[in-house]
This record gives C-alpha cells, structure tokens and sequence, in this order.
C-alpha cells in the first residue's frame, strides 16, 4: 500500500490569521491531489519568527489547544486526512517549538515538541521538548506508526534511534533551514540506519535563510531479489513555493523491517554506557575517565 504525503512548502503569510487562511488553502490542496498526510514547515504558526524580546515573543505564542490548532483538528476531520501542523507554543516558561499531528477523524495522535532547539542562535529563546514519542495514525488506506523531528534533531542519531525502538515506521521532520548535501545526508543516514522513512518538510526561496528541498527517503537502500543498490530519496521538491505529493511504499518499507539487519536487530546495548551518562562533549584532550567509559 502506498501512503501519499503532502508537503507544504509555502512561504508564511504576516500573521496569524494568515497563516490559518495559507493553511487551510494548502491542505484542501493537497487533499484535492489525493494526499492521505499534509506535512507543515517547521513553526507555521508564525512563519518561524523567533523575536529575541520575551515579551514579543510571549505574544506570538498559542496554546496547544487554542483556536488555531483546533482548527486544522477540524479540518482535518473535514477532508479525512491526517494533518501535521506546527506552531510557536505557549509554555509554562518560555514558549516550544512543536507539531500536532491529527489523524483523519481529527483526533490528535501526536503532540512533539523540538528537542534539540538551536540554542546557539535564535532559538535560546525557547525551552526544549521533554522527549521522543511514537503513535499510531490513522490513515484512510492503512494505520502507520508515526514519530517526528523538528530540523535540528536530526543531527543527533539518538533521536531517529528512539523513535525506532519506539516503533516509529515514519518519521515527519518540519524544517527551516537551508537543505545541502550534509544536513540531506543525515536525513538519508537516519533512514537508512533505523530502516524507516523520513519525509522533511521545508519553506521554499524567498524564506530567509531556507531553499525548499523537502523530502522523502523511503528507508529502503536494496531490494532482496535485485542486484545492487537503489536511491532511498525517492521524492526531493525544487526550491520554488508548492504543495508537493510523494508516495511511500509502506509494504515494501515494512518487508525491509521483516528480513534485513539494520534497525534494532544486532544492537549492542551493554556497550554503550557512555550514551547513558549526562555529559557534554568532553574538553580536549580527551581525560582518562572518558576514555574508559
């Protein structure tokens, strides 16, 4: 079975009310193009503007269950498609960077926020999500287990790893940064290495410092009864504004799963102490203790 994905590379409108309007437009455009999953950029809400005065920023921030994301809830009961949308949320502390994904009855299936914020830049003015999380989605052609990452997890294995121990067969990666050979590597390693698919949605030209590129790896690098080796990119979108469709062939990603050897299969937990322990990176030279872990 083959689940379609929409991505929704547009540029952001000025407010809020025009993000819902852009919004709304987007996904019944997608939904006209056969789509059974309408996937945002990273922080729709706002258009990922990140004010460096609390108090501005404080005020671009909505609750999770305010009108605006409920919004897509009902519209994605609306058109029977799932819908993962992000925004600028309201913390107790300082606001998060999250999606809210709903399946196509509406209900939400899925509430992540960004783990590993870019606290080097802008983003030191948000707090950081709490954890990975894992869920099942239902589709009108099939349920599929989902997890998500926001741009900058992806450049830490840890958290595709996660969420495939977690189950996650898909993974859905609102973005806002420049995609180029390395950051699209990580994207096809994180694939490859857990055996699932990572379908990344980003803005297109025209957004600051970003250039479209949203896409899917399948997670599938060989085929048992083929010689050689495939593409696992098996959608990659121009750098132009658009609603794009790219299918993901759920059976063939899950037969995968079933025979080859990547993913969860040959782990070797009991040897990988030091990624338990809370520690930074460590000065250089490296010291004897780290050494040994």
């Amino acid at each position: 079975m083959n689940i379609r994905i929409a991505f929704i590379q547009l540029l952001p409108g000025n407010c809020l009310a025009q993000q819902l309007e852009l919004g709304k437009k987007a996904c019944e455009e997608a939904k006209a193009k056969g789509a059974d999953i309408a996937l945002f950029p990273e922080m729709w809400s706002d258009g990922y503007r990140i004010p460096q005065d609390r108090q501005a920023l404080n005020k671009l921030s909505i609750e999770p269950d305010g009108s605006f994301v409920r919004s897509f809830a009902s519209l994605a009961a609306q058109l029977r498609m799932a819908v993962a949308i992000t925004f600028l949320e309201k913390g107790e502390g300082a606001p998060l960077n999250s999606v809210a994904v709903f399946d196509r009855r509406g209900q939400k299936a899925l509430h992540y926020s960004k783990v590993h914020t870019c606290a080097f830049e802008d983003e030191k003015m948000l707090s950081g999500g709490g954890g990975f999380y894992t869920a099942d989605l239902d589709l009108e052609v099939c349920t599929v287990r989902i997890g998500a990452m926001i741009c900058f997890d992806r450049e830490f294995p840890e958290s595709a790893r996660i969420l495939m121990l977690k189950g996650a067969e898909l993974i859905l990666a609102p973005n806002a940064c420049p995609m180029e050979i390395n950051r699209l590597s990580a994207l096809r390693t994180r694939a490859y290495e857990n055996m699932l698919a990572v379908a990344t949605c980003n803005y297109p030209e025209g957004q600051p410092d970003c250039n479209g590129h949203s896409t899917l790896f399948d997670g599938v690098p060989w085929l048992k009864d083929e010689p050689g080796v495939r593409d696992m990119c098996v959608f990659e979108a121009p750098e132009k504004a658009g609603v794009y469709i790219a299918e993901l062939d759920l059976d063939r990603l899950r037969r995968h799963r079933e025979t080859d050897v990547m993913g969860g299969k040959y782990r070797r937990p009991d040897t990988y102490r030091l990624l338990s322990l809370n520690c930074q990176q460590p000065p250089f030279p490296k010291s004897k203790i780290m050494m040994d872990q």
